[in-house]
């Protein structure tokens, strides 16, 4: 009897899910350093630069990691209200001057000593929690348009609201991405998706037309040749490493994309180089890898024990994969380039660090389930 009482105990840890997750972040520091080595010694003096900073925060993200892991994720459900106020308070004051940080003309961040954090990135798992916490206790009552409206989709659009006045058209995508995956998993009813499609399109189309900059985006990705020095420039330079990668890559560290020719060729264009330097194989083995772990979280999703655990996990498949898929559809011009980072792999700590505690809150969800 005791042998298939031990026979019967589930492991404690997801060992395929944390390798998945090391050999992601590892491919990103190795891409970050290859891809950023030219920008950074032009901009700073020091080659290495990017890759420090990369470093840092993916310490950072593997210490909060294995924290997360450690806590019931449904503590994360009960204190969203406070988790979701204080996260639109912190996109409140990214827009504020001498607080909120302007670059490349936007304010998406806030400077912390020499580090900076992009709050939009942590809003992602404010709104995941917060939309769990409503939809778990929408399952016992009929989900009426008027009470959704309040508590689930106002509450979304003033988030919505404040990344699209920094202006970050990418990150207000993925809100939308993960409100209807979310949605979707906690039983929301079809009407509500049938009547939401037309705000959606209203609303993006507002958004785009209100910048200049975007339009000009739009018709790059229409037609590559509209304006090859100005709007259409960073598409076609990603295409063109694209192209001279080949079957097998020109060889890691052989990437000639990254000499000033791409623009954001470390965070937004990274893809490219990947592509470049280890050609049509490099970019399958990568894309692999993130189909794997939609497979491992959709998996949990099924698996997690109450509508919580359920809901969670899609918020965070919508995160982590539509974020993907989204970076990489932009990289080969299927969608128009957005500036949404390619996760794990892409520059930036704020993005790394809640990508990884997202990993962290699914190890818990599949140790509980």
């Amino acid at each position: 009897m005791r042998a298939v009482h031990l026979h019967s105990q589930k492991p404690l840890l997801d060992v395929s899910l944390i390798l998945t997750t090391i050999t992601l972040v590892v491919f990103g520091l190795i891409m970050i350093y290859d891809a950023s080595i030219v920008a950074a010694f032009r901009d700073f003096g020091d080659k290495l630069y990017y890759f420090k900073n990369q470093l840092i925060w993916a310490s950072v993200g593997t210490i909060t990691l294995i924290c997360v892991s450690l806590i019931d994720y449904h503590k994360f459900i009960k204190y969203s209200p406070v988790i979701f106020g204080v996260s639109l308070l912190f996109l409140i004051l990214v827009l504020i001057p001498h607080i909120g940080t302007k670059a490349y003309g936007a304010h998406r961040w806030i400077n912390v000593g020499s580090l900076t954090f992009q709050p939009s990135e942590f809003a992602k798992l404010a709104l995941i929690f917060f939309q769990t916490a409503i939809l778990a206790k929408f399952q016992n009552y009929r989900m009426r348009l008027v009470d959704v409206l309040q508590v689930i989709f106002l509450p979304t659009i003033i988030m919505t609201a404040l990344v699209l006045l920094e202006p970050d058209l990418g990150t207000a995508l993925i809100f939308i991405g993960i409100t209807i995956v979310t949605y979707f998993i906690g039983k929301g009813p079809i009407i509500h998706f049938a009547l939401a499609i037309p705000v959606f399109v209203l609303t993006a189309a507002l958004a785009i037309a209100s910048k200049p900059y975007r339009i000009e985006r739009l018709k790059a990705f229409l037609d590559p040749a509209y304006d090859p020095q100005g709007s259409s420039y960073q598409i076609n330079q990603i295409l063109i490493s694209l192209k001279n990668g080949g079957l097998l890559g020109v060889g890691v560290g052989a990437s000639r994309g990254k000499f000033d020719f791409i623009p954001e060729v470390h965070s937004d264009a990274i893809f490219s180089v990947v592509a470049e330097e280890m050609g049509f194989v490099g970019a399958v083995f990568l894309i692999g890898l993130f189909i794997f772990l939609t497979h491992k979280v959709i998996n949990i999703a099924k698996g997690a024990k109450d509508i919580e655990g359920k809901v969670l996990s899609a918020g965070i498949l919508a995160l982590i994969c539509v974020q993907a898929l989204l970076n990489i559809a932009s990289n080969v011009a299927l969608v128009p380039l957005t500036g949404i980072p390619l996760p794990f792999i892409s520059y930036g700590g704020s993005s790394l660090v809640v990508t990884m505690i997202a990993i962290g809150i699914l190890i818990n969800i599949k140790r509980q389930s």
